[in-house]
């Protein structure tokens, strides 16, 4: 039988830490959705730290990722992950009406701006008043890289695609007031990231 499981080695180096974060941010029960999920590590590492109370929806716009997070989840028997769904951030209409807490893990700088902009509409729609929405990635504050490594990655993506790359912090924060959302607390990460929290 064939494992679909595939592996992001970052997953290792930053999930602990994340998971730090969120255990302060995230409410103590309900529905957590990730958007854009990818390999379904996180997910699932999350769930078994935080549940059962808190259930986590998982979701990523490609059918393989969307593979990966039910075979991960399969093998960590982790009964608080539902299945993956289709979701694309830059659409209008998600197939989740409501959550509790939104999740993105490096997608903002691994996308189209128009993925963000979406993110931002669809999370303040779905969200209640104080949900949380949670950012995580690299990012440029007043139009310059925070380290060398994140400069390097940033022509990196943008030699993959000219339409991703790191983002300006204060572009994101902008977008994401612009939506209703209050001003982020921002956290410092590993390996030259941020952790953005906003609340609705």
């Amino acid at each position: 039988m064939i494992d679909a499981r595939r592996f992001a080695p970052a997953v290792a180096r930053n999930r602990d830490a994340i998971l730090g974060v969120l255990e302060r941010h995230l409410p103590p029960r309900g529905l957590v959705l990730e958007v854009a999920s990818g390999t379904g590590e996180h997910a699932v590492h999350f769930a078994q730290h935080l549940g059962p109370d808190l259930i986590f929806q998982p979701s990523d716009p490609k059918p393989e990722a969307r593979a990966s997070i039910d075979a991960w989840t399969a093998a960590a028997g982790a009964a608080n992950v539902r299945h993956a769904i289709a979701l694309d951030a830059a659409m209008p209409d998600w197939p989740l009406e409501r959550a509790d807490a939104i999740l993105c893990i490096n997608m903002v700088h691994i996308s189209p701006w128009n993925a963000t902009e979406g993110l931002m509409r669809g999370a303040a729609r779905i969200l209640p008043a104080g949900g949380l929405l949670y950012l995580y990635g690299p990012y440029r504050r007043s139009g310059q890289h925070t380290a060398p490594s994140n400069a390097s990655f940033d022509a990196d993506l943008r030699q993959q695609n000219p339409a991703w790359g790191v983002r300006d912090i204060e572009a994101v924060i902008e977008l994401a007031v612009a939506h209703g959302f209050s001003a982020p607390e921002i956290e410092d990460m590993p390996a030259n990231n941020l952790s953005l929290s906003f609340r609705l």
